[in-house]
């Protein structure tokens, strides 16, 4: 069976659980708690070598990483329901939405961006929390506009169906609550992230549901 190697508040392994969930795909977890450093450890690096999660590890062996190369690897390997829309024109923009938060948000807010604030570069709790909080505006205050503005915005950041867009927001705001960003100058991404969290795969792939949650 394909396993998935991740940590329950991992924003990178929620979206492949998300993505997983979606196309009904059975698959184990095996926890790699990041707290405990595990992600260093010789073992986690032979399946990725940066020391991250999460890894797919698939039913013939491949080893696969980066979240979202991993959920386009899955869109293409189970088509239905697709992630990303049929034109390219819409596959474009579900791919800058989505990259807009795994690549320009969520890389300077990881745990070990943070950590190495605060052990290496003497961070102070509230100066960390401030920084956070200022990618979190900046990024959210872009994509909300994006999404305002934006025709094909419908009942999910493309359309009426959750799309790879999807799979990086609801990750993100749930990060971003965490860490009580104010989030109220953003009521399509509000909108949106409700109505993902009313579908069951994204319920089950949510971080409390995990068998590492702690």
């Amino acid at each position: 069976m394909t396993a998935l190697y991740g940590y329950f508040r991992s924003s990178a392994a929620y979206r492949v659980r998300i993505a997983l969930n979606l196309k009904s795909l059975e698959y184990h977890q095996v926890a790699v708690n990041l707290i405990k450093g595990e992600q260093h450890g010789e073992t986690n690096r032979l399946r990725n070598s940066q020391g991250l999660v999460p890894s797919l590890v698939t039913d013939e062996g491949v080893t696969l990483n980066q979240s979202l190369a991993i959920c386009e690897y899955l869109d293409e390997r189970y088509p239905t329901p697709s992630l990303l829309p049929n034109d390219a024109e819409g596959r474009a923009r579900v791919r800058a939405l989505s990259q807009l938060i795994a690549c320009e948000i969520h890389p300077l807010n990881n745990l070990r961006v943070l950590k190495y604030l605060v052990d290496e570069l003497g961070s102070s709790e509230d100066a960390k929390l401030k920084w956070y909080r200022q990618w979190v505006t900046e990024g959210f205050s872009a994509l909300e506009t994006m999404l305002s503005r934006e025709a094909a915005t419908g009942k999910f950041c493309y359309g009426n169906t959750p799309t790879l867009a999807d799979i990086c927001l609801v990750p993100q705001v749930y990060n971003a609550e965490r860490f009580e960003c104010e989030l109220s100058a953003y009521p399509e991404i509000q909108r949106i992230t409700e109505r993902c969290r009313a579908i069951s795969a994204f319920q089950q792939a949510s971080p409390d549901e995990q068998p590492d949650f702690v």
